[in-house]
């Protein structure tokens, strides 16, 4: 009986040893801070110009008035973070060159004609893996334009807070890789959009719940 009753309290001596443990093993690095972007956030696209006639033709700078992004940091482990960039095709606006008719005339060509909003109505990019070092963040993520999915690296400067996330980035891509014809206009489209379009991203992202 002696014999027993010294087995079950070692027993439970270990147990209330290890039990703290695993509950600490279980929820080490899964603790997460959820940043959401604010309207002070901006998304630019820059286009240039091709075409025997280019120099007749201009350079667009495009803003997004309709985006969100989400990021979910976690400090223990950064990179299991994430985070997602949903874009409104249909809130895409041309802002440059300063011409009002031309505006008009190429955002409702991006909208139709290049990235068909009615039925891909979204851009999204998500990241599939984020390491961060110093300030510095290098970023592979899927980035998804009119129904097509490709991975696009990106370095960003990060600043985190512990209520506000800024993050600046500039990457580029070529619309064909998908399956994107480039605009023309002008005389039988001798006035054409480069192929390659640039994206600027100035996120500011409060913490959630604030």
């Amino acid at each position: 009986m002696g014999k027993t009753n010294l087995a079950v309290r070692i027993a439970l001596a270990l147990a209330s040893t290890v039990a703290p443990a695993v509950a600490g093993a279980q929820t080490s690095g899964t603790d997460s801070v959820v940043y959401e972007f604010s309207p002070a956030s901006q998304l630019d696209v820059r286009t240039g110009k091709a075409g025997l006639l280019g120099f007749a033709g201009h350079e667009h700078l495009i803003r997004a008035r309709v985006f969100s992004g989400r990021v979910i940091y976690h400090p223990a482990g950064p990179a299991a973070s994430r985070f997602e960039i949903v874009i409104q095709a249909g809130g895409l606006e041309v802002l440059t060159p300063p011409d009002t008719e031309e505006i008009r005339k190429v955002t409702a060509a991006l909208r139709t004609d290049v990235l068909d909003a009615a039925s891909y109505p979204e851009i999204r990019f998500a990241s599939r893996s984020v390491a961060l070092r110093e300030g510095r963040a290098h970023v592979v993520g899927a980035l998804t334009i009119k129904g097509q999915t490709r991975d696009v690296p990106i370095d960003a400067q990060v600043e985190i807070g512990r209520d506000t996330l800024r993050a600046t980035a500039t990457f580029a891509i070529k619309q064909t890789d998908f399956g994107i014809r480039p605009y023309r206009g002008g005389p039988g489209g001798t006035v054409r959009v480069a192929d390659k379009m640039t994206f600027e991203i100035r996120a500011v992202a409060i913490r959630d719940g604030l």
